[in-house]
């Protein structure tokens, strides 16, 4: 038997992914839960198990095309289960969802009615000839995963191309002889280039990471009421204390970094305003309280940004913020992270100080209701018991969402931050 594993739905509201790199080739022997492709999702980038055990018919995809959730992956021979229909036409297929045991996704088999399997796709294997199967109207066309992605590219309704492939499947050479038709000659045939002309722009397809910022920042800016406000603590205390311990963080391997006392000031400001630890059902009238610190922290990387969490950052001593803040960082500039470090943040950092910014106003994080961004620290004159003095100013920048937060307990949060980044021993103190 054939059986037809298609890009599961793994959750977060994804819809699509880049193939990375293929772990299996046809012909080769898989069991329940192996690796067959490494995806790039527009959050993390993750392996898809085998669901099934049995040998590789047919994969899908090369690396770097994109699969949508529902296009197949591979089809996979299923031993001791009765063969593929073959030869004539299968009736249409419906579309059964199995949950797959072991393999920890959701995947869709595509079973013809009264048992009969639809034939699999030789497109991208080795090629046979196929007769031409008219569409069926009024049915959703049966087409490869290479096919239905070009179609979307050349804006082509695939419902009225007319399949060559096995029970009718639209294949990708149907697709191109269908744009070749109906296309004008003018538009099929490209300007000439003169010699030694440069090229004025340079075309590059967008990550997965990149689309996620895209539409996660239009978004928030959609969906909230966007306020900033600015402060400048004082902190050589923070600056003192840091130098005192990093010589001995440093025997245990561990880089100490101002965030961990940053995440403890938000931590206990966030305590007593709940009001930017929640989260707002606008549908239902209510407000969400979260009794729990999950503190997402934006990195950096060569993709793009992308925000994993610190979970339960109440609990967490400095030392153990900084291994967490270490690991977190190595594993999403490795590409490792996965959907559990990027789900349930109830409160953002972003410091941009780290790569020399100043200030900033920060996009919140949607759907919270609260993000906090670091400057640069910076020595400049301050003024103390009436003298001037060098000081070390660290900008702070708090945006919210003003439908659920008004200024006054903005700037009170705001402050209770900055005396804690200011008195770092307060921290300790009075916990």
């Amino acid at each position: 038997m054939r059986y037809i594993f298609k890009f599961p739905d793994i959750g977060e509201g994804l819809t699509e992914g880049i193939i990375i790199e293929w772990y299996v080739d046809k012909g080769n022997a898989v069991k329940v839960g192996q690796p067959l492709v490494k995806m790039e999702t527009d959050k993390v980038v993750t392996d898809i198990p085998a669901p099934r055990e049995g040998v590789i018919a047919a994969r899908y995809g090369k690396v770097g095309e994109t699969i949508h959730v529902g296009e197949t992956l591979v089809e996979i021979e299923i031993a001791g289960e009765a063969a593929a229909a073959s030869g004539a036409e299968a009736p249409a297929p419906e579309a059964e969802m199995v949950e797959e045991k072991g393999a920890g996704v959701v995947g869709t088999l595509e079973v013809a009615s009264n048992n009969a399997y639809l034939p699999a796709s030789d497109e991208g294997t080795e090629p046979k000839p196929a007769a031409a199967t008219a569409a069926v109207a009024g049915r959703k066309a049966l087409a490869t995963p290479v096919a239905r992605a070009m179609a979307r590219e050349m804006n082509i309704d695939i419902n009225m191309v007319t399949g060559t492939g096995p029970a009718g499947r639209v294949m990708k050479s149907d697709i191109q002889n269908y744009h070749a038709s109906a296309a004008p000659a003018a538009d099929r045939t490209a300007p000439a280039t003169p010699d030694g002309a440069r090229e004025l722009v340079e075309i590059r397809p967008m990550s997965q990471i990149r689309k996620s910022i895209a539409k996660n920042m239009l978004r928030s800016k959609q969906s909230t009421a966007h306020m900033t406000l600015f402060e400048e603590p004082e902190v050589s205390a923070l600056v003192e204390a840091r130098s005192r311990y990093r010589e001995e963080y440093k025997k245990e391997d561990l880089s100490l970094t101002y965030l961990p006392f940053i995440i403890k000031a938000v931590v206990a400001a966030l305590k007593r305003h709940p009001e930017l630890n929640s989260e707002m059902d606008f549908e239902k009238g209510n407000i969400i309280y979260k009794n729990y610190y999950n503190i997402g922290i934006a990195v950096s990387t060569e993709e793009g940004l992308v925000v994993p969490v610190i979970r339960n950052a109440d609990k967490l001593t400095v030392k153990e913020l900084s291994k967490a803040v270490a690991e977190i960082a190595v594993k999403a500039r490795d590409r490792k992270l996965t959907l559990d470090d990027m789900k349930d943040g109830t409160f953002t950092i972003t410091n941009y100080g780290a790569l020399g910014g100043w200030f900033g106003v920060p996009v919140i994080n949607y759907p919270q209701v609260g993000i906090l961004g670091i400057g640069r620290i910076n020595q400049q004159p301050v003024v103390a018991d009436g003298e001037i003095k060098v000081g070390n100013v660290m900008p702070l920048s708090l945006s919210v969402d003003h439908r659920m937060v008004d200024g006054a307990e903005a700037t009170e949060f705001l402050n209770d931050v900055a005396a804690g980044v200011a008195d770092p021993l307060s921290l300790i103190m009075r916990q």
